[in-house]
């Protein structure tokens, strides 16, 4: 394929034999843009008119909801706008014309979709918070035969991630702490480099406290290791608390630039050690692969998840003062801030909620959608104040995800997720922590915190009535062609995308729709709009898709990119795409307009 740029077109050899010419289509201002910027310049005729600081200003606070814009940031956003659109002269102008003001409305780190600042309060229980949740942080693809390295924890880290897991065994030699998947065919990495990884990057992009969830499969002796390494690699970083157990978790703001630990306390597996005194070869049993034995509510025998016999109920839970008699141990138990396990009984009963001590629980993807189906108001009261962790089912064997809603609908604080793995599931999971400046902890809605008379929570399967209108309106798209070969859609023409835009949240919320196809345009104008009613806007995410259609094939992927509801900035804004694997394209976006009414 030929581009002849210098006319205005695109060639496009078909066949070896001769050649289709496409015209390069000008980019127009939609006539929602030409409006605005005629009406905050006083009228007239827009082309012949520029928007001044002041004007500027104006439209950011009145169009745009930015009221706490000021003069100074409409001159730099103007200086900025002109340097990059004139570099080449020496053009020098204190306003923008309708070209520039429009090119403005375009640049997404200037005119971006969603609040970019920490906006939620900080200074409540970390049980009050989504936090952002790796699982298996190590692994560096599948999880059976990937390579484990610090590589995957620090990219999590950089991404805003603030929960890393870390598995934890012992040496051939039983003399050193490895992680890795135990009983696959995964590389282990050494305990110390993901520690100091771990140090290096945890606040890289958020200040808010890394929490390191530890699946502990080691002896004593080890323990004490780890205990060791975890105070001098972090030193004060490091927070644990003074008492055995807490009454009520820490703020995310108390603990800014502070690592804590969560695990189970070592009495547990001090009293299941003869059982699970292993290497990674040999069969040990990790808190994920236990839990669903112990936590059966009215399930028929034959159904029962037979894998392991080898934990106890967490003794921990109801007593929370014992002291090992172990030096060691009692250093590593030292440094537990939230104590994780799996009572013995009954769902109800491993929900039931202690006045006085906080904790961690686990449940598989399937047992949270049981538990959710027979006890959602118990689900959700126990995450009021204690924190629920659920991880993908073993047989996602790919590094796949599942869907983080039912989760989230609940309560639920720690969706793990397969942060080195693919997926819609995962654009969500991206979608929903860009939230609240991306810092890793999004406060829960107030009907997840509240309760009613007699201590009653809300069912989450209840329908609530409509709170907000949605309306999308998507003007146009662009950059495609700076990002992509010409031919990348399209042998033989430019490509013909479409849009297709959800909302994903609560059942009652659960909406699609789907742009006109626009043939032959690497600048697709669609003008379209879209209204979506929202009973639970707080977890409501809209994702959004660009497709090109192709008639023999399956349709072409043409970016992605996926943003919490609640922070939606309301105007005209430029919103920037990504790829499969959630990156930004560097120049891929489309115009849109979000109004709430």
């Amino acid at each position: 394929m030929n581009e002849n740029v210098d006319s205005g077109s695109y060639n496009y050899k078909m066949f070896n034999f001769f050649n289709r010419k496409f015209k390069i289509n000008e980019v127009e201002p939609p006539a929602d843009v030409k409006k605005a910027f005629a009406e905050f310049t006083d009228g007239g005729a827009a082309a012949a008119l520029n928007m001044t600081a002041e004007q500027l200003k104006r439209f950011l606070v009145v169009h745009q909801g930015e009221v706490d814009r000021t003069l100074e940031d409409a001159e730099r956003i103007i200086q900025q706008v002109v340097s990059r659109r004139h570099h080449v002269t020496k053009y020098a102008s204190h306003s923008l014309n309708l070209d520039d003001f429009f090119h403005f409305l375009f640049f997404d780190d200037l005119n971006g979709p969603i609040k970019t600042q920490v906006h939620h309060d900080m200074t409540a229980p970390l049980s009050h918070y989504f936090i952002y949740t790796g699982h298996n942080s190590y692994l560096t693809g599948n999880q059976l035969s990937s390579d484990c390295s610090e590589v995957p924890i620090i990219k999590a880290l950089q991404r805003g991630v603030r929960v890393i897991e870390l598995d934890l065994w012992p040496s051939s030699s039983k003399d050193e702490v490895l992680v890795l998947h135990g009983r696959t065919l995964t590389s282990p990495v050494s305990l110390i480099k993901c520690l100091i990884s771990i140090k290096e990057y945890a606040f890289a992009t958020s200040p808010y406290p890394v929490i390191i969830t530890l699946e502990d499969h080691l002896t004593p002796e080890l323990q004490a290791k780890v205990a060791e390494m975890v105070i001098q690699t972090f030193g004060t970083m490091l927070y644990y608390p003074e008492s055995d157990c807490l009454s009520e978790f820490p703020s995310p703001e108390s603990l800014k630039h502070r690592i804590i630990i969560s695990t189970k306390p070592p009495k547990e597996y001090l009293e299941s050690r003869s059982k699970d005194n292993s290497s990674p070869g040999e069969m040990g049993f990790s808190e994920e692969e236990s839990s669903s034995k112990e936590m059966q509510d009215n399930k028929p025998e034959s159904e029962a998840d037979d894998r392991s016999d080898s934990d106890h109920d967490d003794e921990d839970f109801n007593e929370c003062t014992g002291k090992s008699g172990q030096t060691g141990v009692s250093a590593y138990k030292r440094l537990i801030t939230i104590h994780a396990g799996k009572p013995k009984g009954a769902l109800k009963d491993a929900l039931k909620v202690a006045a006085n001590k906080v904790r961690r629980l686990s449940m598989s993807e399937q047992e949270l959608e049981k538990a959710a189906a027979s006890h959602g108001s118990d689900v959700v009261s126990f995450t009021q104040k204690n924190i629920l962790r659920i991880y993908p089912k073993g047989t996602r064997f790919t590094s796949s995800n599942y869907k983080p809603t039912i989760g989230w609908m609940h309560g639920a604080q720690m969706i793990a997720f397969n942060m080195q793995g693919y997926g819609k599931s995962l654009w969500l999971m991206h979608g929903m922590f860009r939230a609240n400046g991306g810092c890793g902890y999004v406060r829960k809605p107030d009907f997840l915190m509240q309760k009613g008379s007699h201590d009653v929570v809300l069912d989450p399967k209840i329908t609530l009535p409509v709170q907000k209108m949605l309306k999308v309106k998507i003007y146009m798209g662009d950059g495609w062609r700076l990002d992509f070969s010409h031919t990348h859609f399209d042998t033989y023409s430019p490509p013909d995308f479409y849009t297709k835009v959800y909302i994903v949240g609560v059942p009652a919320d659960e909406a699609k729709r789907k742009t006109r196809i626009i043939g032959d345009d690497w600048s697709p104008v669609w003008d379209e709009e879209f209204t979506y009613p929202l009973t639970v806007p707080d977890l409501a995410l809209l994702r959004i898709e660009v497709r090109e259609y192709d008639m023999s094939e399956k349709d072409d992927f043409g970016g992605q990119t996926c943003l919490p509801v609640s922070d939606l900035r309301p105007g005209i804004r430029s919103v920037p795409l990504h790829d499969k694997k959630g990156k930004k394209l560097p120049n891929a976006r489309l115009l849109m307009k979000f109004e709430f009414v």
